[in-house]
């Protein structure tokens, strides 16, 4: 199965710069989409039906913000649209999709630009770990794709030293990632086969950051620690520029 997971920063904006041809050439077979910025119904899904995907949405309350969708040519099991959790799921975050042998989230966890975002964030983070602990109970085998604003370590960051105290890197999201991965039995799929620095899925469009790769790595495909031996490879997809954000993918032998 491959699955790659894209913060479109707008789906609709996404697609006038060629995402479905882009989609069409990479050919996964599960595609997680953060910050859709849409409802369903506003989007031509009809050219992600042409390529043979069905599609679920998630869409926040608030026109033109959040939102999360899962494109599957697989037919999954059971859809889940949000966690119950009703605060989280009226921000249209989370959505999952359980298939035979896998359950596949597509999250977008929030920022934390100002002081009551970052308290929403944090509370976010900590239900949503309880949240998933839980689900592991019935759903052991999870792969949680999507934008987690946060950098787990001074190697995800252009410049750990200057943004120490900026949100996404500051030291309780971090630990946060630690205690999540650790509590949930989770593996940064992409920092299990790739040790090497310089490696970002975000970048500012100020100062010409992307031409100059000082970016960021907030985009993870965590999987259970029980898929460990069914993992193929993963790869962070830069080439791709419909976004802010670009790419990344994970590849299991189910």
């Amino acid at each position: 199965m491959k699955i790659i997971s894209y913060n479109v920063n707008g789906i609709r904006a996404a697609m006038t710069k060629g995402l479905v041809e882009w989609l069409s050439a990479a050919n996964p077979d599960v595609f997680c989409v953060q910050e859709t910025k849409a409802l369903e119904e506003q989007v031509e899904t009809s050219a992600f039906e042409a390529l043979g995907y069905e599609h679920h949405w998630h869409s926040a309350e608030k026109k033109g913000y959040s939102g999360v969708a899962i494109f599957s040519k697989i037919k999954p099991n059971h859809v889940q649209i949000g966690t119950g959790i009703d605060y989280i799921d009226r921000e249209g975050r989370v959505i999952r999709l359980d298939f035979d042998q896998v359950s596949v989230i597509s999250l977008y966890l929030p920022s934390g630009t100002n002081i009551d975002r970052l308290d929403f964030k944090m509370q976010f983070c900590e239900d949503f770990k309880s949240y998933i602990r839980e689900l592991k109970i019935s759903h052991p085998n999870l792969v949680i794709c999507g934008d987690y604003n946060i950098c787990h370590e001074a190697i995800d960051i252009h410049d750990p030293i200057r943004n120490a105290k900026v949100s996404g890197f500051l030291p309780i999201e971090r630990e946060w990632i630690d205690g999540f991965m650790k509590d949930c039995e989770m593996i940064d799929s992409f920092r299990y086969f790739v040790k090497e620095p310089h490696h970002y899925s975000w970048w500012t469009y100020r100062a010409n950051a992307r031409a100059n790769n000082k970016g960021w790595r907030i985009d993870y495909n965590m999987v259970s620690r029980t898929l460990e031996d069914k993992m193929v490879r993963a790869a962070i997809l830069p080439e791709a520029k419909h976004s802010d954000h670009c790419p990344i993918l994970i590849e299991l032998d189910l």
